[in-house]
């Protein structure tokens, strides 16, 4: 399934760090930016994760809340956010039934191998818990100031 703007987002509950359990409709008039990515502890989603901590206080003026989203388990995001001081949720879906919802569980290639794994990926979705803009394919560099910005827009 391929999510497009205007679709109504897919709504969860999972398990996320700190022994919560969050899902979407938590956030009833909020903008939520909801962000994929491959792995706790690796070099470009803990810059990612950095840059959105980076700009908590502003989203949080602009009424948006930051979730990422990982296969990892909820111990390991624990650690993640204790070791790089992050200031957001990360949400575990171990079994990937939000993943595969989102549409971001896809066939990637790496040294000729392909495997399956998480694109990194970004939905920002409105206070109707409708999506107003995605990006695919995200390069992490100046990617949390853009989503602020769209966030800002809404």
């Amino acid at each position: 399934m391929t999510l497009s703007i205007g679709d109504k987002a897919p709504n969860f509950s999972l398990p996320a760090n700190a022994g919560k359990t969050i899902s979407l409709a938590d956030y009833t008039g909020k903008n939520i930016v909801l962000y994929f990515y491959p792995k706790d502890s690796t070099p470009g989603c803990t810059t990612e994760a950095k840059d959105f901590t980076s700009l908590k206080a502003e989203f949080d003026t602009a009424n948006t809340v930051v979730l990422g989203m990982s296969k990892d388990t909820v111990k390991r995001h624990d650690n993640f956010i204790a070791k790089q001081e992050l200031a957001i949720d990360l949400v575990s879906d171990e079994e990937g039934k939000s993943i595969e919802e989102y549409g971001v569980w896809v066939e990637k290639s790496m040294y000729g191998k392909k495997f399956m794994g998480i694109e990194r990926a970004t939905f920002l979705i409105d206070t109707n818990g409708e999506i107003r803009t995605i990006w695919r394919k995200v390069k992490v560099k100046g990617h949390a100031e853009a989503v602020l910005e769209a966030a800002k827009a809404l």
